[in-house]
């Protein structure tokens, strides 16, 4: 395993603080590949921020980036989100 890569519940904690809900079980869609799944499950590669890529074809769904108070989210590889209530 890749020292970088985790799973998406290591990025728990940031996910609640901007969607103020739980979203490691929202359920995704990869725009690649077609393949829905818990955010949960996806592959998380830290660098200058968070890229999160889908675990079967590697495209990258979404991108996190913090500076401060200040957040940048890229939703381009996701064609749906579903979040649970």
């Amino acid at each position: 395993m890749d020292a970088l890569m985790l799973d998406g519940n290591a990025a728990a904690g940031l996910l609640q603080e901007i969607f103020g809900s739980e979203m490691t079980t929202a359920v995704g869609t990869c725009d690649g590949c077609g393949t829905a799944g818990e955010v949960g499950g996806v592959r998380l590669y830290r660098g200058a921020g968070l890229a999160f890529r889908c675990p079967h074809c590697g495209d990258v769904l979404m991108k996190i980036v913090v500076a401060g108070e200040r957040v940048w989210i890229d939703f381009r590889g996701l064609r749906t989100l579903q979040l649970n209530g």
